[in-house]
């Protein structure tokens, strides 16, 4: 009888366990072309924005938008970045050292206003097993 009752609690312990990830469904729109890749990042906490992500992920484009899905999430702030690599060196090219010239984009449509979006315009919330789906324009 332990053993059945030992069963049952492991099978509803891992049902619990199961619920609380979450996914993140991002949907990039507005690419000037459909040559390269979208590169995403997801980051954790204002002190890992734009430095240290906690997922990452490339999606090819087509017609002109691509996809990226983030999946065993855990409930949390998280915030998006993306941008458009058109030459597929798997970086941001910037001009000059600072000003990126290839298209960025953040979750919320965080806006960049002298400098990169904050993690307060970026932030959002995921929480109890939810799929959390964003539309980033570029």
């Amino acid at each position: 009888m332990q053993t059945v009752i030992t069963y049952i609690t492991l099978f509803f312990t891992g049902l619990v366990l199961q619920a609380q990830v979450n996914t993140i469904e991002l949907t990039i729109t507005n690419l000037d072309s459909n040559d390269g890749t979208v590169l995403a990042g997801l980051y954790d906490s204002e002190s890992n924005w734009l430095n240290k992500r906690l997922m990452g992920s490339i999606s090819k484009i087509e017609n002109k938008k691509a996809t990226v899905v983030f999946t065993d999430v855990p409930d949390g702030t998280y915030a998006v970045s993306t941008f458009h690599d058109e030459d597929n060196d798997g970086k941001l090219n910037m001009i000059m050292g600072f000003y990126p010239s290839e298209d960025t984009a953040s979750s919320n449509n965080a806006p960049a206003r002298f400098g990169p979006p904050t993690w307060e315009d970026a932030k959002f919330e995921v929480k109890n097993g939810k799929v959390v789906k964003q539309s980033i324009s570029m």
